[in-house]
């Protein structure tokens, strides 16, 4: 066993991960030193890229198989190594997480108010109305 793999196992196990996490993670770093022949160690933030695009693009893996092997790697370099790279930093997005439509959001505001008001609406708004305008307000 490679000192590189024993610390990687320690810092697991420090880390409480499962028994079958710590298998799987050892599994794509193993493939990632295979891919490249060479000790993870001496990878660069680029090839380690190269062998992520690689996974997804060219093996076209599944997208959980994918995942594990990018959360493998990244305990690696981040945890074990602790090196700072990018590869491995929260990117901002300019995509919101979850999308509403508009026309729903301000429906569900409008029952909201009226639920907690003490004058009603002359015309009632059911929130099972709301998917079908949701619906009609896309394009």
């Amino acid at each position: 066993m490679t000192p590189l793999r024993k610390r990687m196992i320690e810092d697991m196990r420090v880390a409480g991960l499962a028994a079958g996490t710590q298998t799987n993670y050892l599994h794509a770093v193993r493939a990632l030193a295979a891919y490249y022949m060479r000790s993870p160690d001496e990878l660069t933030e680029e090839q380690v890229r190269n062998y992520l695009l690689h996974l997804r693009d060219e093996r076209g893996v599944a997208l959980g198989t994918f995942k594990t092997n990018h959360s493998g790697i990244q305990f690696l370099y981040c945890r074990t190594l602790e090196h700072p790279w990018p590869l491995f930093s929260k990117k901002e997005s300019d995509h919101r997480k979850s999308v509403v439509c508009p026309t729903f959001s301000r429906m569900l505001r409008s029952v909201r108010f009226w639920r907690t008001s003490r004058t009603r609406p002359t015309k009632p708004v059911s929130p099972s109305s709301m998917p079908a305008a949701c619906a009609s307000a896309r394009p």
